[in-house]
C-alpha cells in the first residue's frame, strides 16, 4: 500500500525560495567502496562543472551501513527551472557520460522498486525547516 504524501508549513510542496531539495539512495557494492570512496574524494573538474552548470548546489553523497549492506545516500538543491533539461544536459556531458558515470554505475546496485531507467531511488522529503 502506497502512503499518500502530507504538506503542511514544514513539509512544502515546492520549492522554497527557488530552491528544489533532491534526495535519493542506492546501494553501494562492498567491493567496490574503495574506488567510490577515492573518485569522490577528488571528483574531476568536467563532472563538477556539468553538475554546477545545471542549476545544482550543495551537492552531497553520504554512507551508511544498513542491515549488514552499504547504501549511498544524495543530497542536492536544484535552483533552474527545467529539473528534466538540466538533468539531460550532465547526460549529454561527454566527460560524466562516457568516462564517470561508467565507473561509478559499475560501483552501485540499483535497489527494487527504483522508477524504471534511474539509477538511483529517489526519496521523498518529509520535513523543512529553512
Amino acid at each position: 500500500m502506497q502512503s499518500q504524501s502530507i504538506h503542511g508549513p514544514t513539509n512544502p510542496r515546492d520549492s522554497v525560495e527557488g530552491v528544489r531539495r533532491l534526495t535519493s539512495v542506492i546501494e553501494l557494492k562492498p567491493r567496490k567502496e574503495k574506488l567510490y570512496r577515492e573518485l569522490h574524494a577528488d571528483v574531476w573538474p568536467d563532472v563538477v562543472k556539468a553538475i554546477k552548470k545545471s542549476n545544482i548546489q550543495n551537492y552531497s553523497i553520504s554512507l551508511a551501513r544498513i542491515g549488514g549492506k552499504n547504501y549511498l545516500f544524495s543530497y542536492m538543491e536544484y535552483t533552474g527551472d527545467n529539473l528534466e533539461a538540466d538533468f539531460a544536459a550532465i547526460a549529454q556531458d561527454a566527460t560524466t557520460r562516457d568516462q564517470w558515470w561508467p565507473i561509478t554505475d559499475s560501483c552501485q546496485s540499483v535497489i527494487a522498486g527504483s522508477p524504471e531507467g534511474s539509477q538511483w531511488m529517489p526519496l521523498e522529503q518529509l520535513m523543512l525547516i529553512p
